[in-house]
């Protein structure tokens, strides 16, 4: 099956292209133009380079959270209307797992870290064995301390990843030896990884319910938790 997959969680955006379990091409950007500026010349152009039409792609996958707000109401919005004028299937994912999926090592843990600011991260927590990937922690916004609490006792390498991860590499590394920093261009959000976690769904069987698609944050906006709290004070 052929997935095109699109990533904009964070400040980075890419798309992938994914048949069956070969990666026919991916396209990445960080360069701080908006994505609204960018997805989708992005999708257009790899299309083009490996040699696909719109109409020959099955099936779309986006990162639908945690992450940016503005980010991934993007992404969901791109892939929505990709998927709608095809009628095709449409796979929300894990932002997290699919950078631990993207990540591709073969053993150890693998510990998502997004900056969800105050000192709180977006995370989940996923062990890998011989190359299979299976989640340990579901996706949650957790505190600093609370997360090195949880993976300090862990056995074997955490390895990081996620633009909170130099964050938690210094404050976590003393109470948690085991912490594996990647090199920066290993460490971000990518498509790849959407394509894969979207490529397992449909393994299991899963329905690609586009209309039903919605983003998850984790927690309210800083807007909403604003206006809660006047409403609240009065």
């Amino acid at each position: 099956m052929l997935i095109l997959a699109f990533e904009t969680s964070a400040k980075a955006a890419s798309v992938a292209l994914l048949d069956g379990e070969k990666l026919l091409g991916e396209s990445y950007q960080n360069t701080g133009l908006t994505h609204s500026q960018t997805i989708m010349v992005m999708a257009e152009d790899l299309l083009k380079q490996c040699g696909k039409t719109a109409r020959d792609v099955e099936a779309l996958a986006v990162a639908a959270g945690p992450g940016s707000f503005t980010g991934v109401r993007i992404g969901v919005a791109a892939a929505k209307g990709f998927a709608w004028g095809g009628e095709l299937p449409l796979y929300g994912v894990s932002t997290l797992e699919s950078m631990a999926l993207s990540l591709g090592i073969w053993q150890g843990y693998v510990c998502p870290v997004m900056d969800a600011r105050r000192s709180q991260v977006y995370n989940a927590l996923f062990h890998v064995n011989c190359g299979e990937c299976t989640r340990i922690r579901e996706d949650r916004a957790i505190s600093l301390a609370e997360l090195g609490e949880d993976i300090k006792n862990l056995d074997e390498p955490v390895f990081l990843v996620g633009d909170g991860s130099i964050l938690c590499y210094n404050h976590l590394l003393e109470s948690v030896p085991n912490l594996v920093l990647p090199k920066e261009h290993r460490m971000h959000q990518r498509a790849l990884g959407v394509a894969l976690a979207a490529a397992r769904k449909i393994t299991a069987g899963e329905p690609g319910d586009g209309a039903s698609l919605v983003p998850n944050y984790l927690r309210l906006s800083q807007a909403e938790r604003e206006r809660m709290e006047r409403e609240q004070a009065k």
